[in-house]
């Protein structure tokens, strides 16, 4: 019994925001707790896949309802989204700028099981350098480990998903009128990369949102493993 409150203790020093000054103590009580035949390295890791798994599921379903993105073209070629309104083509331009939305926002639904893959692939390790972090350490540290490869995955998704709204014909009309415009020094217009560059970063974004919450209130918004992780009984 003297060990599962020596552990209780231990975990919920993780909560703390001074994570230099308790992690060799978290190290302590990992040890301890280990020795008394408990593996709290596979219970810290669980609890951390478990929050990037609420987590994501939680960023995908809020932004695959209509409307969630807000997706513009690039800064880049806003001027020329501008001049193309001025000229009375804006109506292309809307209704591109809706279609990239739209395809974003069916994208992020299907590509939901991929990024909870890469989760699930995490390795203890991994998960463990996660839980000393700050409010948005396990989707910085998801993202840094994942983003490359996750990016080969969901441009194909994106794609299909750009195809369906009507993107590549809209895409097509504003490039025909846009290569016939009396304007030097035209910007690029590789739209479908900025499609899959913006909606990846609003992605992650939410995902770390939904993070922060979880460590604020570890047993309401995820479990009680969530809890006992990132030391819900703090402050009690």
């Amino acid at each position: 019994m003297k060990h599962c409150w020596l552990l209780t203790g231990m975990l919920a020093l993780a909560g703390c925001q001074n994570m230099d000054a308790v992690a060799p103590w978290v190290d302590v009580g990992n040890q301890v707790a280990r020795n008394a035949g408990y593996d709290t390295d596979s219970r810290i890791a669980g609890g951390i896949k478990e929050v990037l798994h609420t987590s994501t599921d939680r960023a995908s379903s809020s932004l695959s309802q209509t409307g969630a993105f807000h997706l513009r073209l690039p800064a880049s070629v806003q001027p020329l989204a501008d001049s193309m309104r001025q000229l009375g083509f804006g109506s292309h331009v809307d209704q591109l700028e809706n279609a990239m939305n739209r395809g974003a926002e069916q994208a992020v639904a299907e590509a939901a099981p991929v990024f909870k893959r890469a989760i699930t692939g995490m390795s203890v390790d991994d998960a463990l350098g996660i839980v000393r972090g700050g409010n948005t350490a396990a989707t910085d540290y998801f993202r840094g480990r994942t983003e490359n490869a996750l990016r080969q995955r969901y441009q194909p998704i994106v794609e299909a998903n750009l195809r369906k709204t009507g993107f590549y014909d809209q895409y097509r009309e504003v490039l025909s009128i846009y290569e016939n415009l009396p304007i030097a020094n035209k910007p690029d217009m590789d739209l479908e990369s900025h499609v899959i560059d913006s909606s990846m970063t609003t992605l992650f974004g939410r995902i770390g949102e939904a993070e922060t919450l979880i460590r604020k209130d570890p047993v309401a918004r995820g479990s009680v493993l969530i809890g006992q992780v990132f030391g819900a009984t703090q402050g009690q």
